[in-house]
């Protein structure tokens, strides 16, 4: 039990009505989880507005509220908090809560529209294997040392955060990777927390769905940078403009890193083949199994991060070259009859455009290319002629199919995607609606040499068709059906 004052410590707090002086026994912000004694954050929710839920909360037995608008009817030995933020007030009663179990550990979030799930795992990856005892926050998992539990959001809602943390203090965890989605630093889920340094990667056309503009998603992210303290360090991508508008206000140290810009960790490129790349970063030479430009500036960020962390030069370089791909990451099989498959998750024309490109840049222009690739439903509309193009120029052949169509009309999707192919492309695309099916239709088409990739939903192991999730794994399902299908 936490008494409510310690919990609300750093809490910018409007009005108090009632008493402090009670003990909290858990937070929630979803009034069906609450129990006696327990503190209800009434949170506005862009479908859900929880101020229509106190009433409930106080009903199952809340003894504390916190809150924006204080409601009408005021009950009897009820603490009420008004706050200017509900959600962060969350996030630092999360922290409080919890002991803040961010500043027992080093903690970095890794921001950007494309790297972040690579770059954090890798990390997770390469500082298990120096030793350390790891954390690490992802889309795909979320690791605390040797145990794994199921992600739901790239980034979770701050309780959820502040008890894996704790469980991280708990187990003596030194270092936390952590993914950090402009959703996550929109809703507050990552304010309270202690943060060692921070990484950008880039930033793309993604997530317009949700913030109204370019200017807003970017400024959005740059407000992490602008919140590190002056004892952590700003590492942010010299080759992407938006690096430099991130460092604009931050109190944090400033380090780039870049394979074309002044940087202060350079790499360059000497081999590149579907088995790795020879990488020279600064001055020396490395060899890693990860593929194609977009890896090479993910690899040279991991090696940036780990040496601000305080790993050495030689140790960092001989780690990177021990580390594995990440699930549905640029992920590739070879079939018996010499077809090669790559998943990945592509799923913004940026990085459809970085894989097709890494792709081109390796294969000897003798063999087929052969692209699947869908867009989500529900989800930013104006992607996806850019999607239609990008597949259609870039490949040899183009088969547009469903994604994750949630509550959208997959042909409806299939057709804003097609109104982005240029007449001269018209031939080399095709559309088939059922994704196993299109998936399918690549194997049949391939020859021995021949490349098929299959983007979009990389390590999803699921497909969302109007509500419905049923078991969808591109890896799994492209392994079976070139084993069928040999020629």
């Amino acid at each position: 039990m936490n008494s409510l004052i310690d919990i609300l410590y750093k809490v910018t707090i409007n009005t108090v009505v009632g008493s402090t002086n009670v003990f909290i026994r858990n937070i929630h912000f979803n009034s069906r989880s609450v129990a006696v004694n327990d503190l209800f954050v009434a949170i506005k929710g862009s479908v859900v507005n929880g101020h229509n839920y106190i009433e409930s909360a106080i009903q199952q037995g809340a003894i504390a509220i916190v809150c924006e608008q204080l409601p009408k009817n005021l009950k009897e030995g009820i603490s009420y908090i008004v706050v200017e933020n509900s959600s962060s007030a969350l996030a630092i009663m999360s922290s409080n809560y919890y002991g803040n179990p961010s500043s027992n550990l080093k903690l970095v979030g890794v921001t950007g529209t494309n790297g972040k799930t690579t770059i954090a795992t890798l990390l997770f990856q390469l500082f298990k294997n120096a030793g350390y005892k790891v954390g690490l926050l992802s889309t795909v998992v979320i690791k605390v040392d040797n145990k794994d539990y199921k992600a739901t959001h790239t980034t979770p809602d701050s309780l959820t955060i502040n008890h894996y943390l704790k469980e991280m203090n708990n187990e003596g965890v030194e270092f936390c990777f952590m993914e950090v989605s402009s959703h996550g630093i929109h809703q507050k889920r990552t304010e309270g927390l202690e943060f060692a340094g921070g990484v950008f990667t880039n930033l793309t056309h993604d997530h317009l769905d949700y913030h109204d503009t370019f200017a807003e998603y970017r400024d959005v992210k740059k407000s992490f940078f602008d919140n590190l303290g002056k004892q952590a360090f700003a590492l942010t991508n010299a080759d992407d403009k938006n690096g430099a508008i991130m460092l604009q206000n931050t109190k944090a140290k400033q380090y780039k890193y870049g394979l074309k810009n002044y940087a202060d960790y350079k790499a360059q490129i000497l081999e590149n083949s579907f088995s790795g790349m020879l990488l020279k970063v600064n001055e020396s030479e490395v060899w890693t199994k990860l593929i194609g430009d977009f890896n090479a500036s993910n690899v040279l960020a991991i090696y940036a991060t780990a040496e601000l962390l305080g790993l050495e030069k030689t140790e960092i370089l001989r780690l990177i070259s021990a580390l594995e791909s990440v699930s549905g990451r640029f992920q590739y099989m070879i079939s018996e009859d010499k077809i090669t498959a790559i998943v990945d998750y592509a799923h913004t024309p940026d990085a459809l455009k970085n894989v097709l490109e890494t792709i081109n840049s390796i294969r000897t222009k003798n063999e087929e290319l052969i692209t699947v690739v869908g867009c989500g439903g529900d989800r930013d509309k104006t992607k996806r002629p850019r999607m239609g193009h990008i597949a259609s120029a870039l490949s040899t052949k183009a088969i547009f199919t469903s994604d994750n169509p949630r509550t959208e009309v997959p042909e409806s999707i299939i057709e804003d995607i097609e109104k982005g192919v240029e007449p001269q492309n018209f031939k080399k695309t095709l559309s088939i609606v059922d994704r196993k099916q299109a998936i399918k239709t690549a194997c049949q088409l391939a020859n021995a040499g021949d490349i098929i990739l299959i983007a979009g939903k990389g390590h999803e192991t699921y497909q969302e068709i109007n509500g419905v999730r049923t078991n969808f794994d591109d890896f799994k399902i492209v392994e079976e059906l070139l084993k069928q299908l040999q020629k």
